[in-house]
């Protein structure tokens, strides 16, 4: 079965191709479709956001479409950058910049006031609605400089105390295990296994995900 994945990322979709292989599954990113419409990403939360693009590109494209929303958050500071995760520091900046900023607004915050959790949802949509939303987090805390050169995003940032490492130091296979992409993306997985069995909407994949 051929899904759409709602980025035009390579490495997004490299990395959620890892996830979803053993459902039998092959996923295309938006390069397939270039004249599949913009999403502006203005829900209050990663949910609205994901069934949005999931919505959007399901309609434009008439496949069946996989799409996530992602971001950090730190109750130090009120849950920030949560939706705005990507764009933290303004409108196109690079992952180095978010990063920067991040670690300015928490240079006098201690390190046990430091923690903070990754939250992803993913949604799954066909052209005539919304079948799912599907919840991963992962927690940890903040370090107090960048370690690392795999991954993106705040990956350089995020430190797992239980592997003394941060995200961007971790092997693929590990990060995909324990992340909360690797989680959120796992619960798909099996929901779309039940997708392509049953030929119709499975029920809920537990109580983090609602059905139209």
């Amino acid at each position: 079965m051929e899904i759409v994945v709602a980025t035009r990322n390579a490495h997004k979709l490299a990395e959620i191709q890892a996830l979803l292989g053993d459902a039998g599954i092959t996923a295309v990113s938006l390069a397939a479709f270039p004249d599949a419409p913009p999403v502006v990403e203005d829900g209050a939360t990663f949910a609205e956001n994901a069934a949005k693009k999931a919505l959007l590109i399901a309609r434009s494209t008439g496949r069946l479409t996989v799409a996530d929303d992602s971001g950090l958050e730190v109750p130090a500071i009120g849950g920030a950058p949560g939706v705005l995760s990507a764009r933290y520091a303004g409108a196109r900046v690079t992952d180095a910049e978010n990063n920067a900023k991040l670690l300015q607004v928490l240079a006098a915050v201690p390190k046990s006031r430091r923690r903070a959790r990754f939250v992803c949802c993913v949604a799954i949509a066909a052209a005539d609605g919304l079948l799912v939303t599907l919840n991963g987090t992962c927690a940890g805390r903040i370090a107090f400089s960048p370690q690392g050169e795999q991954g993106f995003g705040y990956d350089p940032l995020f430190y797992l105390p239980r592997y003394a490492k941060t995200f961007a130091e971790l092997p693929a296979a590990i990060k995909n295990k324990i992340s909360h992409r690797g989680r959120a993306f796992a619960k798909a997985n099996v929901w779309l296994r039940r997708y392509l069995r049953r030929g119709a909407v499975p029920p809920p994949a537990g109580k983090d995900a609602y059905e139209r």
